[in-house]
């Protein structure tokens, strides 16, 4: 195997693109001897150049780097990834020494990495490569051989329809904070990204298999019916089952719980490592959502208004009897911005609202007619709430 090659499948390898045939590749080149010390200096020079090209945020990144592991995991645990995990946690050592230095060098840690801090929306290949989608105009999709793949038509991309594909490849599409984004997949499913959300996704569906992709942050999905292709979303290590429906799923990292709101059909769930029980699996009903907790691994249902949740892709905000702290939360990624809140007494209050046009500084002006605060809106899109 040539430098050349190894060096794009170890580029695959750390941006979630690999194949299982580059994989199985990459653990025979680790396991010659000497090869671990050419890995060793790849990651060396690959953490310098990420660092001179932008700075870190020392916590976001050391936290984004545990889950990709753990994903990687759960990803690729049949394609015989227990001898390169050793491997990888190399990378996590070389990243962890450049993570102190960064911290006694800026410990304001106030600036984001170079893919936390884009505002554009972003679609990567599955040769690694990244192409920017301004929202506008008309363009094609092509592949990394020159075939057209897909169109973007305005706030939209959507992939020609098939079913034939050979093999599973994989794109990528990220929605930065404060935009959303529309995406149909090759069979037809459309696909609404609310910001700050990540999907991984096949391009092209293969016949006998499993419709999957791979959710970060929060999307509504609309199904396409095939009885012979369920489709299934992995989201942590939860998967959701659907033939055909319409719901909503929010699976921000970040938060302690996984919500799937059902608005049309059924979905079931299953975990990791576990098949789905078509007789014995609890299904979920329209007008319900389902919330699983990630750390005692336990599901709750409950009848809601669906509209609370899908309001979004209209543009709307909306609460109801949420904690002041997890409001936040949705403003910071609605509206592209950081919040400190240094006014602790207001984390666990609750409240009921709607927004839809407003800006900032009205919402919180909101807030503070039905309790004390004092906000500052910043030029560089920071916030800080005060005790009046």
């Amino acid at each position: 195997m040539g430098k050349s090659e190894i060096k794009n499948i170890i580029t695959n390898y750390f941006t979630q693109s690999i194949t299982s045939e580059e994989l199985d590749s990459l653990t025979s080149w680790l396991e010659k001897k000497g090869n671990l010390k050419t890995f060793r200096s790849f990651i060396e020079i690959n953490y310098a150049i990420n660092y001179a090209m932008g700075q870190y945020n020392s916590d976001r990144t050391k936290k984004r780097l545990l889950e990709k592991i753990k994903k990687d995991k759960s990803t690729y645990q049949k394609l015989r990834l227990g001898k390169l995990l050793k491997y990888a946690a190399v990378a996590l050592v070389f990243l962890g020494i450049g993570l102190v230095y960064k911290q006694v060098s800026a410990p304001d840690g106030s600036v984001e990495s170079e893919m936390d801090s884009t505002d554009k929306i972003t679609l990567r290949l599955s040769d690694g490569s990244t192409k920017v989608l301004s929202g506008e105009g008309t363009t094609s999709v092509l592949d990394n051989k020159g075939y057209r793949i897909g169109l973007q038509n305005g706030n939209q991309l959507i992939y020609h329809k098939s079913s034939a594909g050979k093999k599973f490849v994989y794109n990528t599409l990220k929605v930065s904070y404060g935009k959303r984004f529309m995406l149909i997949l090759s069979d037809g499913t459309k696909v609404h990204l609310n910001s700050g959300t990540t999907l991984r996704y096949p391009v092209e569906f293969i016949r006998g298999k499993n419709r999957q992709v791979f959710l970060q942050g929060e999307a509504y999905f609309d199904v396409a019916q095939d009885a012979l292709h369920p489709f299934i979303i992995n989201v942590d290590e939860l998967n959701i089952q659907v033939l055909g429906t319409r719901f909503n799923l929010s699976a921000y990292p970040e938060d302690e719980m996984v919500k799937t709101v059902l608005v049309e059909g059924s979905v079931g769930f299953f975990e990791e490592g576990q098949d789905f029980d078509e007789e014995d699996q609890t299904r979920l009903q329209p007008g319900f959502m389902a919330s699983w907790q990630k750390e005692d691994r336990s599901m709750a249902y409950e009848e809601v208004d669906t509209d609370i949740y899908t309001g979004w892709m209209d543009g709307r905000i909306i609460f109801n009897h949420i904690p002041f702290k997890d409001i936040l939360k949705k403003l910071e990624r609605n509206y592209d911005v950081t919040i400190t809140n240094n006014n602790k007494a207001l984390d666990d209050v609750r409240f009921t609202a709607s927004f839809d046009t407003e800006t900032m500084e009205q919402i919180l002006s909101a807030f503070k007619k039905s309790h004390p605060l004092h906000f500052e809106i910043r030029e560089d899109n920071q916030i800080i709430i005060e005790q009046p």
